[in-house]
């Protein structure tokens, strides 16, 4: 297809990127993002916390400052009473008011499955906006979440988590990715994203594919909740990490004594994952100490950006 060009989009289709950047000024870049997604939690309130943080997180790791909203409803009217509806749009106005974004608009369909997310709208400086490129060998791969998320919430669908860890997860996926992007803004960071449906090794892969360069991921630094092993050894692991391994595994190299389980784990698809930094190596630990100093307390040095490895992840 032949699609239209314009000289101001810093960054467009030919990036597989979170967001689409237009320079609007030499000092002002818009950024400009859509997610939404079926529940992935019981509760209509914490869906719409969940589902906001997600969309608002894509702005985060472009380096921006998410300012404006629009939501995007579809809501079985026949099957589900308004008051669901409702809860569902009051977590996404909460967490947009955490976030200091205003909500400015939507739209809403009737539809057979409900469906919630929302469109933002952020800024940046257009040299401060940030993809996944732009690596540089020797930097260091900092991950700000926990993995999991898949597998837990798979757990919880099969009625096998406990009430705690349901609160537990529920709460890190509603986590936003703020504090993590207003620190990283004062370091030397190269390149981002955020870790969500390819899971941790595809979001990897999407990085190092056309750089020249390969990565290096030590399996015993990567954050995990400590339920999803365990869930993943009873089997309950997403169709999607399934896929996510089909598509990347000729990417990604297995170091003996790499279990399956933790494999499993770096495929997994992550609903509002953290952030995933490459930033320059002698910054990296003052920048995971003032992640964790800000409340960002999972935050690890997980690996490394290589040369002579191209668009090869290994992991140790």
């Amino acid at each position: 297809m032949d699609f239209p060009t314009d000289a101001n989009v810093i960054v467009g289709l030919d990036h597989a990127d979170d967001a689409a950047v237009y320079q609007i000024t030499e000092e002002i870049a818009m950024i400009q993002t859509v997610d939404f997604f079926t529940p992935i939690v019981d509760d209509p309130y914490w869906f719409g916390q969940i589902a906001a943080a997600n969309a608002l997180s894509d702005v985060y790791a472009m380096g921006g400052v998410p300012k404006t909203a629009m939501n995007l409803v579809a809501f079985p009217l026949k099957d589900m009473g308004m008051d669901v509806l409702r809860q569902i749009i009051q977590g996404g106005l909460d967490k947009m008011r955490e976030a200091e974004v205003v909500l400015v608009g939507g739209h809403s369909v009737e539809d057979k499955e409900l469906k919630y997310g929302l469109s933002v709208t952020g800024f940046a400086h257009p040299s401060r906006v940030l993809t996944n490129r732009n690596l540089h060998e020797g930097d260091q791969i900092i991950l700000t979440k926990p993995l999991g998320t898949g597998i837990i919430n798979t757990a919880v669908k099969g009625g096998l988590a406990s009430l705690k860890t349901i609160r537990d997860v529920t709460e890190l996926m509603a986590a936003l990715n703020r504090n993590a992007a207003e620190i990283m803004a004062e370091f030397p960071v190269h390149a981002c994203t955020d870790v969500t449906g390819f899971g941790l090794l595809g979001h990897m892969a999407e990085m190092i594919v056309d750089s020249g360069f390969g990565m290096v991921l030590r399996s015993d630094r990567i954050p995990i909740i400590s339920e999803a092993l365990e869930y993943a050894g009873m089997g309950l692991v997403p169709a999607g990490a399934y896929k996510n391994r089909e598509f990347r595994e000729c990417m990604v190299t297995f170091e003996p004594g790499v279990d399956r389980l933790l494999q499993d784990v770096l495929f997994d698809p992550q609903t509002s994952g953290g952030l995933l930094i490459c930033a320059e190596g002698k910054k990296a630990r003052d920048l995971v100490d003032h992640l964790s100093d800000g409340g960002v307390e999972s935050a690890r040095i997980i690996g490394e950006v290589v040369s002579g490895a191209a668009e090869k992840i290994v992991v140790k």
